[in-house]
């Protein structure tokens, strides 16, 4: 498939595009802007205005935010059809995190002010954009609901199967996800110790459900991991 339909299609998996016909996609994608950025690119910083919000195509983007003691808090992995930026379009003030390229990255630029003309021309679209903070608040929801209920290994199991079906690729019978993130944002991404998170994975690996790597793990016995993530 040719980068420019490649690229529609995953601009138009995006929540932004549910429900819209082809012309009316493509009539919102020829007002946003391309930007190809490199690995460590940033695309906002904390306290930045929230002029745009974003889709990525292509690469993966970190979403993460400073703690008080300075420390740089892993938030989020995003890839291709991912939206990030949104909640700064549409409640005004400074951008709560950052966000930059972990490697060769491709993302859509939709600036407030083109979605806010845009919005007051095709007003049945508020719903769809309704709709995607509506998901956005769901799965901050369930991240609560897992750092209360689940133990460690379960939230480990639960984040190898998530970044599985977002990044990982059949390779020789199994799924081998790159990742690219160290143990520590593996940690913090599940709220944990990195002790702890590397105790799961030795256990998980020792077990024969998966392979560690730098960046990367093997998983061998999804079904293991899903009965353990619940």
């Amino acid at each position: 498939m040719p980068d420019a339909a490649r690229e529609e299609q995953l601009l138009r998996s995006s929540p932004l595009f549910g429900g819209m016909d082809g012309s009316t996609a493509r009539s919102l994608i020829g007002q946003m802007d391309r930007k190809e950025l490199s690995r460590g690119d940033t695309i906002f910083a904390e306290g930045d205005d929230g002029h745009a919000l974003y889709i990525v195509v292509k690469g993966k983007v970190k979403l993460a935010r400073t703690a008080r003691d300075g420390r740089e808090n892993l938030l989020a992995l995003l890839g291709a059809g991912d939206m990030l930026g949104e909640l700064s379009v549409f409640d005004p003030g400074p951008r709560m995190s950052r966000a930059h390229a972990v490697e060769d990255t491709v993302v859509y630029e939709l600036p407030k002010h083109v979605l806010d003309t845009w919005l007051d021309d095709h007003l049945e679209m508020s719903r769809h954009m309704l709709r995607a903070l509506a998901q956005r608040v769901r799965r901050q929801s369930n991240t609560m609901a897992d750092l209360v209920f689940s133990d460690v290994p379960g939230r480990v199991a639960k984040a190898i199967l998530d970044l599985g079906h977002r990044f990982g690729r059949m390779e020789r019978g199994h799924v081998t996800v790159r990742h690219g993130l160290t143990q520590e944002e593996l940690a913090q991404l599940v709220g944990a110790s990195r002790e702890t998170v590397n105790k799961a994975l030795a256990d998980f690996a020792s077990r024969g459900w998966i392979d560690v790597h730098i960046g990367a793990v093997e998983v061998y016995e999804p079904e293991r991991l899903r009965a353990r993530s619940r």
